[in-house]
């Protein structure tokens, strides 16, 4: 059985984000969450987020099909992120001779996928792109 969760127009770029997620694919929940907090990235809150909100998802879906499941045997079968757009959240900042120059905010889209069976912690990841 496998759950899902997504956290859309995450404002953080998607290299930092595969960065995190790569140290955590193919793990149990409870070894992601023990890892999370060790890695010195400001997106790790958000991706711990996901993780659990996965989980849970999975646990109400057991529920609801009738079965017990143990969080020890909840692991992450597959994660990725990818880019958001990045057309809406343009800022300038001042550039000489009294010009505007326009940079983007980057946004990224996170997708996490949880199981009762252990996977390979392969599939979609790995990259940015989902490849």
């Amino acid at each position: 059985m496998e759950a899902i969760a997504r956290a859309r127009f995450q404002r953080y770029g998607a290299r930092k984000v595969v960065q995190i997620l790569d140290e955590i694919r193919g793990k149990s929940v409870l070894e992601a969450e023990q890892i999370l907090p060790m890695i010195p990235r400001a997106c790790g809150a958000m991706v711990g987020k996901a993780v659990r909100s996965a989980a849970a998802n999975l646990t109400i879906k057991a529920m609801r099909a009738g079965k017990t499941l143990a969080p020890a045997k909840v692991y992450i079968k597959s994660c990725w992120a990818g880019l958001g757009p990045m057309g809406s959240m343009r800022r300038v900042r001042p550039a000489p001779m009294g010009r505007a120059m326009t940079f983007k905010r980057k946004v990224c889209h996170l997708t996490v996928v949880v199981s009762d069976e252990r996977g390979d912690g392969q599939g979609p990841g790995g990259g940015i792109y989902g490849e």
